[in-house]
């Protein structure tokens, strides 16, 4: 056994001296570190009075890896700075920043030994589903209602006691399909990814503008409670919609932020688009708009058609409000848009990239993106792109596959899920794993969109889409609604108020409408 040399006294002063010295250096480089970031945070923080328009538009039902899993392979093919981005494993490179390459990944599949009309079944059969391009823009719908997202953290675990093993997309997805009588009775769909050629407008805006690889919907479950932490960051313990069963019957009592701007003296507006709505016009009145709209499910915004019946309005191309302008389009030229304004998915009208839930009319996918894009393109050739932010992202994942689990998440008010079934995962044990509000959901898609937004960022901060409310929270002065809101990040690091990138804005491709839309077959 080797015995260690004793070291001689004078070597140990100069190490005690060398300790000293490092330790008082990197204290000085620790406090520079800490204060330019605070100067930073500060900068930015009151840089945001350069900003008098937060717009915000949440699309439908696409998870991050399912839209922008290819992004890293496209900064690759069309010349744009590798970084660190956590999209689908495959497409990352076998060196530089990390991560690094990973085999695409894989969801155990339905047993093919008991077709339709048997359920769906698991074992030690199921072939092994990977992560795959679809060819098609449109496909039909996967859910992420409450049991189906518990289910996909673990189908054996769907609780969340252990930390998730994301392997109940598929299993979840078919499901679902057989009694709803789908192509895809195997659920295969949910392990479909698009590239940068199908969307191709998306893919440019992100990687010119900003983005995140750690933003999540809210909320384990579909779309109404998401919606209601996107305005008021609680659904005070709905995991359905409004009216579902006895549990949730009543309207939200919440705050929402539009109510917390009203009360501040900042205007705001909510835009719908009223094509195949069911609403007359032009005019519109205010009460049929607010069907449209998710703010609906809260008392006071029951109160908008008669106390504020002017702070709702249309969007839309031309056509979309008969031979009359819709009202945001008339804002934008007119100069009256509003300090924070959001924007409803064209649902009605086809066009707010959901999933197809009727055969017969299929959502193409490439459709509600075009849409997006002439918005978006509005607002970059206006008058207020000088001093506005708009922020795209999607209410939630859809059920589609997602590689980053849910993350813990405060609660927003102690509230615990009220209207859970009896055969509900969860019933009964509010407390247990992911059954409280304790969690977000799995990660969407984001863009951040402005003359400050610091070009090609990536965020890897985690947060959730109330982290929208914290935003406009701290540009306008507002006091945080819940637990949930005042937790995030308040979205100033997407920014660099000093150096703005994009005063002219960059020339998008047009968005690719040209893909086949078909539901009969995969990919």
């Amino acid at each position: 056994m080797n015995r260690a040399h004793p070291t001689p006294d004078f070597m140990r002063v100069i190490m005690r001296r060398t300790k000293v010295w490092t330790a008082a250096w990197m204290f000085v480089v620790w406090v520079a570190v800490g204060n330019s970031m605070a100067q930073s945070t500060e900068s930015n923080a009151s840089g945001l009075n350069k900003i008098n328009h937060i717009i915000f538009l949440a699309q439908e039902n696409r998870s991050f890896d399912h839209y922008f899993g290819e992004l890293r392979q496209y900064w690759a093919q069309n010349g744009y700075p590798d970084q660190s981005f956590n999209g689908l494993p495959q497409f990352n490179p076998t060196s530089g920043p990390l991560p690094h390459y990973a085999p695409p990944p894989k969801n155990p599949g339905c047993d093919p030994n008991f077709p339709p009309p048997a359920t769906c079944t698991l074992d030690a059969n199921s072939p092994l589903v990977a992560s795959f391009e679809l060819l098609t823009q449109c496909t039909e719908n996967t859910s992420p209602s409450w049991n189906e997202s518990h289910n996909d953290w673990d189908f054996r675990d769907a609780t969340g006691v252990n930390p998730a093993k994301l392997n109940g997309f598929v299993w979840t997805a078919g499901y679902d399909a057989r009694p709803d009588g789908y192509n895809d009775v195997d659920g295969i769909r949910a392990m479909g990814y698009y590239t940068g050629s199908d969307l191709n407008y998306y893919y440019f805006m992100a990687s010119n503008f900003a983005t995140s690889d750690h933003w999540f919907a809210p909320v384990m479950s579909r779309t109404h409670p998401n919606r209601e932490y996107l305005i008021a960051a609680t659904s005070q313990g709905y995991v359905y919609p409004v009216g579902s069963n006895s549990h949730d019957k009543a309207l939200l009592t919440a705050t929402t932020i539009f109510q917390e701007l009203q009360n501040a003296g900042d205007t705001w507006k909510i835009y719908v688009n009223p094509k195949s709505s069911g609403c007359s016009g032009p005019p519109y009145t205010a009460s049929c708009l607010l069907t449209q709209s998710y703010v609906k499910n809260f008392q006071w915004g029951q109160t908008i058609p008669t106390s504020y019946p002017n702070n709702i309005g249309t969007i839309g191309p031309s056509g979309t409000c008969g031979s009359a302008t819709c009202d945001f389009e008339n804002d934008l030229a007119n100069g009256t848009l509003p300090s924070v304004v959001q924007i409803e998915p064209a649902t009605a009208a086809g066009l707010d990239e959901h999933p197809t839930t009727n055969e017969k009319y299929p959502t193409e996918t490439q459709q509600g993106a075009n849409y997006v894009a002439g918005i978006i393109n509005a607002v970059m050739t206006s008058q207020y792109w000088k001093d506005t932010i708009f922020i795209l992202t999607y209410d939630e994942p859809g059920g589609l596959f997602d590689h980053v689990s849910p993350q813990a998440a405060v609660s927003p008010d102690g509230i615990v899920p009220a209207d859970l079934y009896t055969d509900d995962i969860c019933y009964g044990k509010p407390t247990v794993g992911t059954c409280d509000f304790n969690h977000t959901s799995y990660r969407v898609p984001l863009i951040v969109i402005s003359p400050y937004t610091r070009k090609g960022y990536v965020s890897h901060h985690t947060a959730d889409t109330t982290a929208i409310l914290k935003l406009i929270e701290t540009r306008f002065g507002l006091a945080a609604l819940t637990k949930r809101d005042a937790a995030q990040i308040d979205m100033t690091e997407f920014f660099d108020f000093n150096n703005p990138v994009w005063l002219t804005p960059p020339s998008p491709p047009a968005q690719n409408v040209s893909d086949p839309c078909y539901l009969d077959k995969l990919p």
